[in-house]
């Protein structure tokens, strides 16, 4: 495997970390997250004025001469598999896929093979340049199993990183198309008694609450007061269902992007999403209201109704604003149809 060094000098007034000072002052087309030139300074890949430095709490000084090794992107260990991908759009810095309901994001217990990065493994073979040293995809958001829809993906290191900081800055646009139980609506007066429930202008209800593993249930999360990540979701009806209205088609967007957070805040909310088996409880659609045809479709939906159908953000390398759609799935479009009567 080949090597690269990368050598450039410390500018004015750098901060008192070794790390920190490398991560501001490392040449941009490095594409060296902070993370991965922490591994570096610990395995001795780094030299300051020609000495190997590997603690990361080291001072440098102004005009030190500072360099990198850099070994090229070695192969992962994820091995690349034939699956197809519906790709939206693909350039040499990244790859934004519609994601079809079933299909896990990465490998993990339970799920070794057969997911998507080992389709992009496949897919994007020697156009991957390599992130964090291994040549793999970048994955900087995830899309649970059974939810479909846009999902963007970093081919670079470069890519990763530009993304990574447009989701931690809450940048990036994300819109979801869901169907629950009940309609949200700010004339509910239940509604305005939940905790971390409020509505804004045009009905738009927004949940505002922390999250945390839930307590019994390592798989889930649970909506908290004290402690947790901070999430904040905002709903709003498209079009309700039944008479009197006991269904809704709903569009969610995200101003944080937690674990579960829309399946978990719609429940939160007494809301829960059709066919989710992890929040929907055993609820049942009434069939006075919508029919007993519409009350078999949703009974028989068979995961939870969520499809992730907008993603806009800043194209890492080139600035340009990207924006894709993606329509609902067939299974849900049939759902709709059936709550509709049709």
């Amino acid at each position: 495997m080949g090597r690269n060094t990368i050598r450039f000098v410390i500018a004015a007034n750098p901060p008192q970390r070794l790390d920190k000072a490398l991560s501001r002052d490392v040449p941009d087309d490095a594409a060296l997250s902070r993370t991965r030139l922490a591994r570096l300074i610990a395995t001795g890949a780094v030299a300051v004025a020609g000495e190997v430095v590997t603690d990361l709490k080291a001072r440098v000084a102004e005009g030190d001469a500072v360099a990198i090794t850099v070994e090229e992107a070695g192969e992962s260990h994820i091995g690349a598999q034939a699956i197809a991908l519906d790709v939206v759009h693909e350039d040499d810095d990244l790859i934004v896929i519609d994601k079809p309901a079933g299909l896990v994001v990465h490998p993990a217990p339970g799920s070794p093979d057969g997911t998507l990065v080992n389709a992009l493994l496949h897919h994007c073979g020697d156009s991957l340049s390599g992130v964090g040293g291994v040549k793999r995809p970048g994955i900087v958001h995830r899309i649970d199993k059974d939810t479909s829809g846009l999902l963007v993906v970093a081919k670079s290191d470069a890519a990763h990183r530009g993304l990574a900081a447009q989701f931690e800055a809450h940048e990036v646009e994300r819109y979801y198309r869901a169907i629950c139980h009940g309609v949200p609506d700010a004339s509910d007066p239940r509604l305005r008694g939940v905790r971390g429930a409020s509505f804004e202008p045009g009905n738009i209800l927004k949940l505002t609450t922390g999250l945390a593993r839930h307590r019994s249930d390592r798989q889930k999360q649970a909506v908290v007061f004290e402690g947790g990540r901070h999430a904040i979701t905002r709903v709003r009806v498209v079009e309700p269902f039944g008479t009197p209205a006991a269904a809704a088609l709903v569009e969610c967007w995200l101003e944080t992007g937690r674990t579960h957070q829309i399946r978990v805040h719609m429940a939160h909310a007494g809301h829960g999403l059709i066919g989710d088996p992890a929040y929907g409880g055993r609820r049942l659609l009434p069939e006075r209201a919508l029919g007993a045809g519409a009350v078999a479709a949703a009974s028989r939906f068979a995961r939870q109704a969520l499809h992730a159908a907008v993603l806009g953000f800043e194209h890492p390398l080139s600035g340009a604003r990207l924006r894709f759609e993606s329509p609902m799935p067939a299974d849900m479009a049939g759902l709709v149809a059936a709550l509709r009567g049709g």
